[in-house]
């Protein structure tokens, strides 16, 4: 008979997990043998946040469920950061760590439990080693399933105990998507029969749900534009119809034609103050439909909400489009030479360069840095006021290749470890991530693991010395700029430190790194060190402060 932790780990195995990220300790290091035992490809982080953001990234970047280990107390308290940003992302990964023994607590141990449900995870504590199989499977089911965090517990006490092997993980019947009664899409359709201009707006819970392909047919039937949150990049790229992004980073002329909308329907997002661009986007007549499996309306912004999974509506909705012969909007034809112009984006519109005093400006770097990356690539971004330079020149292929760290628990520090994530669960892609001064130093320990990973992996450094958006933000109103500017920080020669290519770009003419790295076939991770002009404020903010 098998141990408990060799049971887990090859049950996990069994489930479908194919790649780990950890750190181990005496709570989990017997159940991360087994693992790897098993055949699952482990990568060892240098911090547990590190660990679960990788996964989150893996998840985000693949679709698939990867699992986060570590150890108890520490161990689970370090991941805390980025498992809250999993949670409200919704991302489906599985935290196998140790935890305090079922015959009580140890005086370091703490309530792990109270902690998982502060962040919104899942909790399977696994008390019984003869139903230790059946509850890890169930566990990777939730996760998978649900698209949501899951955390496997394993009692210090338990984890050398005899527990039965058992045959195959049992196995749950084929996951059924909600969709709504007939009579809930009546208030809908009676609204799409007078619509003369409608958007289709789709989020990550639409790409969740595979509905891209369904949502470009109702959006064709109906004669309506398209358009998506930033997390949801890509999913209309293929369409001539598609504006591109939704809310602060979208390009002038595509928000006047979101703004022309008098009827939006919005698949899987939860239109939050960044989508809306603080409501500045959306006509406040138009009518806001949402269709989302979540209830509850936190905007305040939709007129009608359907609860249901976005592919199972959109299937509902375009039948009944059909039956009804609802006449398509004229929007497309009418508007088609603004929708091309629309659709060049932030590309096509002129920017000064402000570079300058050994400094080069963000939008100048980012630009060039276009048209020397492969259509093919996953972008990963750190959080921080340089966010919107990427989200404004680097289109991606796919939601899949958009990989935003944070951004849904507004943090730092996440992208390098992110890269790791995105760059072994999809080595088909080229790896761009792009981070902060702030971000990269918070990260810095897993830019060793990116080095390690042996994955081709850019990363871009925005250094302007200074915690950015705070600046631009909170100085005016009389925040203390010693609180948020620093001493500059050579990322190049610490870059290299830990094995990577490196170069400090001041101008343009550095970037030629890059095509030589290209050249050789992207060997490992070339880091640029990109001392940006601190005085360019991304358009988003700028709107922002001239607003508040």
């Amino acid at each position: 008979m098998s141990t408990l932790a060799e049971v887990v780990g090859r049950t996990l195995a069994d489930s479908g997990i194919r790649h780990a990220f950890g750190v181990v300790g005496g709570g989990n290091i017997l159940a991360t043998a087994a693992l790897t035992a098993s055949g699952v490809h482990y990568t060892a982080a240098r911090h547990e946040g590190g660990a679960l953001a990788m996964a989150d990234a893996y998840f985000r970047a693949t679709g698939d469920v990867a699992l986060c280990t570590t150890t108890h107390g520490p161990g689970v308290t370090n991941t805390i950061t980025a498992l809250a940003d999993a949670a409200k992302n919704r991302s489906g990964l599985v935290l196998l760590c140790g935890d305090a023994p079922v015959s009580g607590p140890r005086p370091h141990d703490i309530d792990q439990s109270a902690l998982m449900a502060a962040v919104g995870v899942r909790i399977v504590r696994l008390t019984d080693p003869r139903t230790a199989r059946e509850h890890t499977a169930a566990a990777v089911r939730t996760a998978r399933d649900g698209h949501c965090p899951v955390a496997l517990f394993l009692p210090g006490d338990l984890i050398d105990r005899p527990a039965p092997d058992g045959g195959s993980p049992t196995t749950a019947g084929a996951y059924t998507p909600s969709a709504p009664e007939g009579r809930d899409l009546e208030p809908v359709l009676a609204a799409l029969a007078g619509a003369r201009r409608p958007l289709l707006l789709a989020g990550l819970g639409a790409w969740h749900a595979g509905a891209g392909k369904v949502l470009r047919e109702l959006g064709d039937r109906l004669g309506a534009l398209f358009a998506t949150t930033v997390m949801a990049s890509g999913l209309f790229r293929e369409s001539p119809w598609s504006l591109g992004v939704c809310g602060g980073f979208a390009a002038p002329p595509a928000a006047a034609l979101m703004g022309e909308a008098d009827v939006v329907l919005v698949f899987g997002a939860s239109l939050d103050t960044f989508t809306l661009h603080g409501g500045r986007i959306l006509d406040p007549a138009a009518t806001v439909v949402r269709i989302d499996l979540a209830e509850e309306d936190r905007s305040g912004r939709a007129d009608l909400t359907v609860r249901g999974d976005a592919h199972a509506v959109a299937v509902r909705l375009l039948d009944a489009v059909g039956e009804r012969e609802l006449p398509a909007s004229s929007w497309r034809g009418n508007r088609a030479p603004a929708v091309a112009g629309a659709r060049a984006g932030w590309a096509a519109l002129a920017a000064e360069d402000a570079s300058g005093g050994g400094r080069i400006d963000p939008r100048t770097l980012t630009r060039t840095l276009a048209g020397m990356l492969p259509a093919e690539r996953t972008v990963v971004l750190d959080g921080g006021h340089f966010i919107a330079w990427p989200a404004m020149y680097w289109p991606v292929p796919d939601p899949a290749a958009f990989v935003f760290t944070g951004a849904a628990f507004q943090s730092i520090g996440l992208g390098l470890a992110g890269a790791v994530g995105a760059a072994v669960g999809r080595p088909d892609r080229l790896t761009v991530a792009a981070a902060g001064d702030g971000g990269a130093l918070m990260g810095l320990p897993e830019l060793d693991t990116l080095v390690r990973s042996g994955r081709p992996a850019l990363v871009v450094v925005y250094d302007d010395a200074a915690y950015g958006f705070e600046e631009h933000m909170y100085l005016p109103r009389g925040a203390d700029p010693a609180t948020t500017s620093f001493a500059d920080t050579d990322f190049a020669t610490v870059a290299r430190g830990l094995g990577a290519a490196a170069v400090t770009v001041r101008r343009t003419g550095d970037l030629d790194a890059v095509l030589a790295w290209r050249e050789a076939g992207c060997p490992g991770t070339l880091v640029l060190d990109c001392k940006v002009v601190p005085g360019v404020v991304a358009p988003f903010l700028a709107d922002l402060l001239a607003r508040a």
